[in-house]
């Protein structure tokens, strides 16, 4: 696989980008709850996660209905995400 671009601790802003063959080492990588983002055949290295915005704000709802007992909610979105949801 060709690497088309290298970012090299950078701050990548996610929100509605596309990125194809790149690989990001030791970034910040930003997502602030847009249009989500797509990657294909990208390597991660040591990059930190943010959310910010709208996408920190559903993490905190996230964290609250945890907190108040709705942890079966929760759980169902993460299987959800894993593929564990049976679909």
């Amino acid at each position: 696989m060709q690497t088309a671009v290298i970012y090299n601790h950078e701050t990548v802003m996610l929100d509605g980008e596309s990125f194809e063959a790149c690989e990001f080492r030791a970034c910040r990588m930003v997502y602030a709850g847009g249009a989500v983002p797509s990657f294909r055949d990208c390597q991660f290295i040591d990059c930190e996660w943010r959310f910010d915005d709208a996408a920190a704000r559903t993490l905190g709802f996230m964290q609250l209905l945890w907190g108040v007992g709705a942890k079966a909610a929760v759980q169902a979105q993460i299987k959800t995400i894993t593929g564990g949801g049976g679909r």
